[in-house]
């Protein structure tokens, strides 16, 4: 099970996550991140964090509206952006 935390600027819209996710050893899982903007609001950049118990969080995927997406070392290859266009989609796929 994967637990999501979104983040949001004060006086944003809505991002919309399930509490948690459900994947399957060895299957792909898409983690959905939708952004509900407010008026003349737009997504220039969404970045994925790992979490884990008393660690620093660690930068897993930048995804960006002007320079595309960037996924670190560690996880290249097994991370995706799961949509095209624009941003306020922000989910990504875990590959096995």
């Amino acid at each position: 099970v994967i637990q999501v935390s979104p983040h949001v600027p004060a006086g944003g819209g809505r991002v919309e996550v399930p509490r948690s996710v459900t994947a399957v050893l060895g299957q792909d899982v898409v983690l959905p991140c939708r952004y509900r903007a407010q008026e003349q609001e737009q997504v220039v950049q969404v970045t994925w964090l790992k979490r884990g118990p008393g660690a620093v969080p660690a930068e897993v995927a930048v995804l960006n509206a002007q320079h595309g997406e960037h996924v670190q070392e560690p996880f290249a290859g097994r991370v995706l952006r799961h949509g095209r266009g624009d941003l306020r989609d922000g989910a990504i796929v875990l590959r096995n």
